[in-house]
């Protein structure tokens, strides 16, 4: 048995496949609906529809309602983080590997644009650049020009 999460103005209903059908739904036109429930009755109009991103606005008996629906594979991504991890920056610049800092190309205070070059490490007879992982501000320059680091030591920490 399928079931769904809805979500009404941010307040979220559990719906297991079996309880949606028990509705007594009659479709009146392409945007009206009539539906019996415990014996009462309501008219249900749809406002608005974005069926890629499974929302809806709803009016019902004159009252407008965002509905939102988290099928099972929507809810297990949204269980497994998935959905934050990509809008989760880091803001701070930790050496991802053991090296030697041989350029600082920002200075503390100054702004800086993600991608863009903040120093470059030599490790394993490489030269690496570095980027910045996200828009922000220099805050803190936690190493000099030839100082040895660590693998995961924080280098730069942008605010």
């Amino acid at each position: 048995m399928k079931t769904y999460v809805v979500s009404v103005n941010n307040e979220e209903i559990a719906l297991n496949s079996k309880e949606v059908s028990q509705l007594d739904i009659v479709k009146n036109s392409d945007t009206e609906y009539h539906i019996l429930q415990d014996n009462k009755k309501y008219s249900a109009k749809l406002v608005h529809a974005d069926y890629l991103a499974k929302k809806l606005t709803v009016e019902v008996n004159g009252n407008n309602y965002t509905i939102a629906i988290a099928d099972e594979y929507d809810q297990m991504v949204k269980q497994m983080g998935l959905l934050t991890a990509s809008t989760k920056k880091e803001k701070n610049i930790n050496a991802p590997m053991p090296g030697l800092i041989l350029d600082i190309l920002v200075t503390e205070g100054q702004e800086i644009k993600e991608g863009e070059q903040v120093l470059v490490l030599s490790a394993m007879k490489m030269e690496n650049i570095i980027t910045a992982p996200s828009d922000g501000v220099v805050k803190l320059i936690e190493v000099k020009k030839d100082d040895a680091v660590e693998k995961g030591q924080l280098l730069i920490e942008i605010a």
